[in-house]
């Protein structure tokens, strides 16, 4: 795809640094990618996507703006209450950056549709804030063969990583799918919602920058990617932390006893 005059004066600054420059500009344009979640990680992730000149943006989110919304998910304004937050996203996207082609999913992301929305994009990011979400798309981008960047927001911890579960590692061990690091889904009630324990704004844009960074990394194809490593931050302490994990051959996706696509085509 090649890029206009306004377009190198926009990426200008990406243009220039070697591990990205015009081919990797040229990558981003001609991306695909699905954003999970309009909220608090989803807010600055959309943004710092469409300003690096990814080419297409879904977003699926089935909520409306509210007040209370306002102190992290920050793509959305005081006027825009009461409207959908896919809506709000697209124009707030459309202003920064008009040739960004932006397609609305106002719905819920489901087991049931989970594998239809995933399939039509390059990479899937979610920054859903519900368990029944994380599974079904993580168990979708497996059975679609998607990269998948998946973070998490605690009170004042966060924690981000990359699945390529469909993908060998260089030993030719299976790459971990989600259900590797976390296999089952908590009891109903045992974690707090964001509502009944809260969460620091700020750190929803540092978790949602850091996902936009690892999605923009895996487009272009430079440094070292986050499968296998769980990256977890802490506000508190001011720390950032990397646990591993690997391919658990116990897992119901990829592992021994695995009986093959379970999720709804």
């Amino acid at each position: 795809m090649a890029l206009s005059g306004e377009d190198l004066e926009r990426y200008a600054r990406h243009l220039v640094l070697r591990d990205v420059g015009g081919p990797g500009q040229a990558k981003l344009q001609s991306a695909r990618v699905l954003v999970v979640g309009a909220g608090g990680l989803g807010a600055p992730l959309l943004q710092y996507l469409a300003a690096a000149g990814v080419g297409t943006l879904g977003i699926v989110d089935d909520d409306t703006v509210s007040l209370s919304n306002l102190q992290r998910q920050v793509i959305h304004g005081t006027p825009d209450i009461g409207r959908a937050k896919t809506e709000s996203a697209a124009d707030a996207i459309c202003r920064l950056n008009p040739g960004i082609a932006v397609i609305q999913h106002r719905q819920r992301l489901e087991a049931a549709s989970a594998r239809d929305l995933v399939r039509d994009y390059d990479i899937v990011a979610d920054g859903s804030d519900n368990f029944g979400t994380r599974y079904a798309v993580s168990d979708a981008c497996f059975y679609e063969n998607k990269p998948l960047i998946t973070a998490a927001l605690g009170q004042f911890d966060g924690t981000l990583t990359t699945i390529r579960a469909h993908e060998r590692a260089l030993d030719g061990r299976p790459n971990p799918t989600y259900r590797c690091l976390f296999p089952a889904p908590p009891p109903a009630g045992t974690v707090p919602t964001c509502a009944e324990a809260g969460v620091l704004g700020a750190l929803a844009g540092v978790m949602g920058s850091l996902m936009a960074l690892e999605v923009i990394r895996e487009i272009v194809g430079f440094g070292e990617g986050l499968v296998g490593r769980l990256l977890m931050v802490d506000a508190r302490s001011m720390r950032f932390d990397v646990m591993r994990y690997t391919y658990d051959p116990q897992n119901p996706l990829s592992g021994e006893t695995a009986q093959g696509p379970e999720a709804p085509r």
